[in-house]
């Protein structure tokens, strides 16, 4: 080996050394965001919002090793791609077959501001689903999501600006309060109906909670954690066995905000489905979750009138 050899091998593993540290501190961050404090302005759920983000900083950083031709920052890169790997790349493996005792389910807030009603109805129906949970109804598009989709699916409650719609019958169905405290005015956005399917009885809650707000102080999600807990309350006291949740919950599953939710259901174990904002999808904040069921595959559908595009969802009955 040359003296010129020698010295570029020794470059190799010695220049880069920032890349390589951001690649540790990146690896950290995937695997001890838990750790990452909520106190100061909600920094914890704001980085597990957008943790599969942290895969384009591997990438970027992937790009910056190959340029300074750094060996060293090339090894560092390995820990965080095995930690970016563990925790998502399941979700990026093909869908399991479907099965005879399937249930497929559509959840979409459909927006207050939506145009065009009937449009967005015959697309979520078009889907070929069991079930069809939607948010933000309010008059008149109520009526038209009615009108729509009772050929399809006789069976309906809503609740407040929440509902739900099924094939199957619908018993005991009821508002529930999920309202924080310091909301005074009428608010009603969540319910909860047993539905009798062909596979047996299922609890289906529907939720839509608080929306969070980042602004220079960081997040403000106060509203939305303290529904997420009253959510939680009611489906930890749930009597049925099989749970079904349905819901625009503002937040994603690795969010720790969701954790009174996710302790007691279990969540989509394949496809990413990022659903907000339908103009350019960085989270999915639309949800099915289920206990004493298995959330198999998760997929967005196509835009609809509204800011959020539509999940679809088939759950096996286990």
């Amino acid at each position: 080996m040359t003296e010129r050899t020698e010295a570029l091998g020794r470059c190799g593993w010695t220049r880069g050394r920032v890349i390589a540290g951001a690649a540790v501190l990146t690896a950290a961050l995937l695997m001890l965001h838990g750790v990452v404090p909520n106190a100061v302005g909600g920094l914890g759920s704001l980085l597990e919002s957008f943790l599969p983000w942290l895969g384009l900083v591997i990438v970027v950083l992937l790009l910056l090793a190959l340029l300074r031709r750094s060996a060293v920052a090339l090894v560092a890169l390995l820990l965080p791609l095995a930690a970016w790997t563990y925790l998502f790349g399941g979700l990026l493996l093909p869908a399991p077959e479907p099965a005879a005792a399937d249930l497929v389910v559509v959840q979409h807030n459909v927006s207050d501001e939506n145009t065009d009603p009937a449009g967005t109805a015959r697309a979520l129906t078009d889907a070929g689903p069991d079930l069809i949970a939607l948010q933000e109804l309010v008059p008149p598009a109520l009526d038209v999501y009615e009108r729509t989709l009772a050929p399809d699916y006789p069976y309906r409650t809503v609740q407040g600006t929440v509902g739900l719609w099924s094939k199957h019958p619908l018993t005991g169905a009821r508002p529930l309060d999920i309202k924080p405290r310091a909301v005074t005015e009428e608010w009603n956005r969540g319910l909860r109906s047993s539905v009798r399917t062909p596979h047996g009885e299922i609890a289906v809650y529907v939720a839509h909670l608080p929306s969070v707000r980042v602004g220079a102080s960081g997040l403000a999600s106060s509203w939305r954690d303290e529904s997420a807990g009253l959510l939680g309350d009611a489906v930890a006291a749930e009597r049925l066995s099989r749970i079904l949740l349905l819901g625009d919950l503002n937040g994603t599953v690795d969010d720790r905000a969701l954790d009174p939710l996710t302790t007691h259901l279990n969540v989509a174990e394949r496809g990413v489905a990022l659903s907000f904002p339908a103009a350019f999808p960085v989270a999915r904040i639309d949800q099915v979750m289920a206990r004493s069921a298995t959330v198999g595959h998760i997929r967005t559908l196509p835009a609809t009138g509204s800011d959020h595009l539509p999940v679809v969802a088939r759950v096996r009955m286990d």
